[in-house]
């Protein structure tokens, strides 16, 4: 059989100018999850296609022809484009569709609506019985994969479309469960692969020519040792690619062993969830961090050259505008190479979900608004287009041209381009949505400065 996966977009990120700006952000990547299971179908004889929309523009008329499954991963951002692809391949081609990924996983009935079958979960124990129709439910549960070592790597062969760098999981889950995360309730419990089989990855992507990697562990740092032990292991083995990236929390920072080793390993490159500078904020959404932690973990990460990501949370209950912007400055004072300002998002099966849900305080609907850069609550201490218009602010705020100087200073010329192209990225971006909110009557952002979202979206919402 001819199997198709599809990593949907929304909207906006097919958009040329999004794509543009994602490019001074970053280098591009695939998610793993096709990749693997495409990976056990190509194994078992099948004739496997992957497709990211994020960074291309797909020909759906020579893309569909010949396929005999369809299968389609979706976020909760992705999933009204997900639905959309997957209503036309049922309704234009003789193909099955199958949905899967974290929004199916937590809505699976919503999702069946639109696909022959969903897999909720982790689809490696299922995804041949139910491509060779073995398993034939409309919902398909599938069981959580105990040892990490019997999942086979991600199979780049298959990916038709452009991929620089390469994704490394060396474990599943996340020992901490901050109430607006998905993937700590998707992936559970924690568990990690062997070192042997992490090194055997690395090793393959070397002779595959990458010269970018990323650890897309949700916190490749919470177990210090076994992080420990895969740098020396990398740095022994002359595995050190010319640019990583991992998820860390601010607690890395008491471990001067670990971070020497991340520094002479080249994970040079890590996001962390600093979320909030008011102690109130982080115990609300259950960091289990200090404000003190935050500021020696900067400092840390300065010492050893490894460039920080800032992650903010933006519209947590206890913070006020005042709030976000002195994380915004601290995230600058700090000297973070990147800013990641996220407003917090309802996303389906979260605590916080839950609770705004209850309290009658989601907006909408609109699945593709959940994207983290657009207000889908009534917050607490301000107006949902005052949350808005500080996101946008903060983008604003944090990327300048003297910020960019001071990073040509410590990082060298071709990053304080990038940093010049993410500055101008976010005053374009931040432009077009006062135009839409100005201007752009049924838009979203119009609604939201207008005051013509809230009851209808939260009693839509209400049904979930």
């Amino acid at each position: 059989m001819k199997i198709v996966f599809i990593t949907p977009a929304s909207w906006l990120r097919r958009q040329r100018f999004y794509r543009l700006g994602g490019s001074f952000y970053g280098h591009t990547n695939a998610i793993t999850g096709p990749l693997i299971l495409g990976h056990i179908l190509k194994t078992a004889g099948h004739q496997v296609e992957v497709y990211e929309e994020l960074y291309t523009t797909l020909n759906y008329k020579r893309l569909t022809k010949g396929v005999d499954v369809f299968c389609l991963n979706a976020m909760t951002s992705t999933a009204p484009r997900a639905y959309e692809l997957a209503d036309r391949f049922r309704r234009e081609t003789g193909a099955r569709v199958i949905l899967g990924g974290i929004h199916p996983s937590t809505l699976p009935e919503e999702a069946a609506e639109h696909a022959d079958q969903v897999i909720v979960g982790e689809g490696e124990r299922v995804i041949l019985d139910v491509v060779e129709g073995r398993i034939r439910d409309a919902v398909v549960r599938a069981p959580c994969v105990e040892d990490l070592d019997c999942v086979p790597i991600p199979d780049y062969s298959i990916l038709k479309t452009r991929c620089d760098t390469a994704n490394v999981m060396s474990s599943r889950g996340c020992p901490y469960c901050c109430s607006f995360c998905t993937t700590s309730r998707m992936f559970r419990p924690y568990r990690r692969r062997s070192v042997e089989s992490v090194i055997a990855e690395l090793r393959c992507y070397k002779r595959l020519g990458f010269r970018y990697m990323n650890f897309e562990d949700d916190n490749f740092t919470a177990d210090p040792d076994y992080a420990k032990e895969i740098c020396r292991r990398m740095i022994a083995e002359d595995l050190v690619f010319r640019e990583t990236f991992f998820f860390g929390r601010t607690d890395l920072y008491r471990d001067e062993q670990l971070l020497d080793l991340l520094e002479q390993a080249h994970l040079n490159r890590v996001l962390v969830g600093i979320e909030s500078l008011n102690q109130q904020a982080l115990d609300q959404v259950e960091k289990h961090q200090r404000v003190a932690d935050i500021e020696a973990c900067g400092a840390a990460l300065a010492r050893h050259k490894i460039r920080l990501i800032a992650s903010l949370v933006l519209g947590i209950d206890a913070d006020t505008p005042e709030d976000i912007r002195r994380s915004v400055a601290f995230a600058r004072q700090i000297g973070a190479y990147q800013l990641q300002p996220a407003i917090l998002t309802p996303f389906p099966g979260t605590a916080v979900y839950e609770q705004y849900r209850e309290e009658g305080r989601i907006l909408t609907r609109d699945w593709e608004q959940f994207d983290m850069m657009n207000v889908t609550f009534r917050p607490k201490h301000m107006t949902a287009w005052e949350l808005q218009k500080e996101f946008m602010r903060s983008s604003r705020a944090f990327y300048d041209i003297r910020s960019s100087v001071q990073i040509i200073a410590r990082f060298g010329p071709a990053y304080g381009l990038r940093r010049l192209g993410l500055a101008a990225a976010a005053k374009l971006g931040t432009f077009a949505e006062g135009v839409a909110a100005g201007l752009g009557r049924g838009s979203y952002y119009y609604s939201l400065k207008h005051g013509e979202t809230g009851t209808d979206g939260a009693q839509k919402a209400e049904g979930l």
